[in-house]
């Protein structure tokens, strides 16, 4: 499936949070929307190629007024070729279907606009203008320097650039020129355009003259320009260079924010510094505070979706005789945890607003979430023990007979080490007067779900949406638990010690009404256990590695 068919079908599959409106149209079906679209957006391109049907006015008149008290912010994003300045955007919308990103220069042809709003009154505070980027500014500089006075003013001189051939392109060329500056005259219209722009800037490049002719060239604009150092954690980054250079040309105020390895107060850091360097800065405080208000209660949803899961795992009985062979059982039992599992993990995504495809690969398809749960080497490596305190899988292979499970070993043990995930409950008289055995998922599974449940959450917490491989960085200068816990064996990764359940999961264990997979009554359940898992949820914070 390509990746415009992947798009549609999640403008018709939406799934409910507060980023999860973003990158789409809204519809008429908001029955299952338990949070309103922190930021909506509408992309738009220069040139007759509209990828809406709203025209882009701004930018033809290329006349500008000095931003207002009250009027959003037309904040202009440029930069030299494969910056990064799409994948910037990118994180900021929490859309990873906006523009185009490849490894490639030249990748935006066209000035795109995007839309931040006021996630509770709608009211438009910040447009964004996604440029093309700077290709020759060097040659640009000669030309100006050739055929315009320098006793112009900068807007004047660029005034005159947009005016001649070479800043049309095409068939207005001379036959015979090798100048083509159309791509360039596309950024500083929108440039002249704008309030204020940030200079999108790879910290992995060393200083180069190139660089320094973009400056001079966008100061001709006579707004206020904010560098920002993208891929700030590469091993080789110039910021220090590139932070000298700067401050030579009185541009002292900059900003690092890494569209990949996603840092919450680098966004923050970012619209505060262009705070600073506005006459009226109301419209970037409100963004600050709305977003920071919507970051932390997208983050309360997430750990009730993972409450939710564990409650309704711990819940999770299935009986059988006491002669009856549990293997059959426990198997469906495992398979029925896996898929619960496996739905969670997507809520998480679509949480957050990646997507499981081709666009923006996600922590998911690392091996760490591949592996089964109810792989007794997974456990292991966790370093966590079973029931009885044996090292799981310990038992795997030595062929217990059916009938003696739950006697001398234990049933938890001796089916945790056959295929992992069990136990029994045959404390109840009336089950042992008519022989009935229950099967629960067990304590080190219960653990080992919510371990993998808060490692990804923190994952996607610090994961920008511009990347593209799934091995870029689980989140930024952590490592996930079973990282550390490889390091040091010795290290105690999870939430809580297997052999202390939080109550609300101990209290599951009586309540089998709480699970839909005992149940098969989702809805209903899912209201039975809400209290309980708003109590675990506020308790899954605290475990949280940020």
């Amino acid at each position: 499936m390509n990746n415009d068919n992947k798009k549609e079908n999640y403008e018709h599959n939406k799934p409910a949070g507060l980023f999860a409106d973003k990158a789409y149209e809204a519809t008429s079906n908001t029955a299952n929307s338990t949070l309103k679209s922190a930021v909506t957006q509408s992309v738009e391109t220069q040139d007759n190629q509209p990828l809406s049907t709203e025209p882009l006015t701004t930018t033809t008149s290329m006349t500008r007024k000095t931003i207002a008290s009250g009027e959003p912010l037309k904040l202009a994003v440029v930069g030299h070729t494969n910056t990064g300045k799409t994948s910037i955007l990118r994180t900021l919308l929490r859309d990873v279907y906006f523009g185009e990103v490849k490894n490639e220069a030249a990748t935006t042809r066209h000035v795109e606009q995007a839309k931040l709003t006021d996630s509770q009154t709608g009211e438009v505070l910040v447009v964004l203008y996604d440029t093309p980027g700077l290709e020759d500014a060097s040659g640009l500089m000669d030309w100006l320097e050739d055929n315009t006075a320098s006793r112009r003013d900068g807007i004047e001189r660029l005034q005159q650039f947009l005016a001649a051939d070479i800043a049309q392109g095409g068939d207005a060329l001379n036959i015979n020129s090798n100048e083509d500056y159309s791509q360039e005259a596309k950024v500083i219209r929108q440039l002249l355009a704008s309030d204020m722009a940030i200079y999108v800037v790879d910290a992995r490049e060393p200083v180069l003259g190139k660089y320094k002719d973009e400056l001079a060239i966008l100061s001709w604009a006579a707004i206020p320009v904010m560098p920002v150092f993208n891929f700030t954690d590469a091993q080789d980054a110039n910021i220090d260079e590139w932070q000298t250079m700067l401050a030579r040309r009185n541009l002292h105020i900059s900003t690092r924010f890494d569209s990949v390895a996603f840092e919450f107060a680098d966004e923050m850091r970012l619209w505060q510094n262009l705070a600073t360097m506005l006459t009226h800065s109301e419209m970037l405080e409100q963004l600050m505070a709305r977003r920071t208000e919507d970051w932390a209660q997208l983050n309360d949803e997430a750990n009730i979706i993972i409450a939710d899961f564990l409650i309704n795992v711990a819940a999770f009985v299935r009986e059988i005789s006491e002669d009856d062979d549990p293997m059959p059982v426990l198997q469906q039992m495992q398979e029925a945890v896996r898929q619960s599992e496996r739905a969670m993990q997507n809520n998480l995504l679509n949480l957050y607003k990646f997507y499981d495809n081709d666009v923006a690969a996600t922590p998911l398809e690392l091996k760490a979430y591949q592996q089964d749960p109810f792989d007794p080497e997974l456990l292991k490596s966790y370093g966590i023990r079973t029931t009885s305190g044996a090292a799981a899988g310990a038992l795997l292979g030595l062929g217990i007979d059916a009938a003696a499970l739950g006697t001398t070993l234990g049933l938890g043990a001796a089916i945790g080490g056959i295929a992992g995930g069990l136990l029994s409950n045959t404390s109840s008289i009336a089950d042992r007067i008519t022989g009935v055995k229950r099967l629960y998922i067990d304590p080190a599974t219960l653990t080992l779900l919510a371990t993998r449940a808060i490692d990804l959450l923190t994952a996607l917490r610090h994961r920008g949406h511009a990347a593209t491989d799934a091995t870029q960085l689980l989140y930024k200068g952590e490592k996930s638990s079973i990282e550390q816990s490889l390091d040091d064996e010795s290290t105690t990764v999870t939430p809580w010690p297997t052999h202390k359940l939080p109550s609300e999961l101990k209290k599951a264990r009586g309540k089998p009404q709480w699970s839909s997979l005992s149940s098969g009554k989702s809805e209903q359940a899912q209201l039975l256990r809400a209290d309980m898992a708003w109590s675990l949820a506020s308790k899954l914070q605290s475990y949280k590695p940020e």
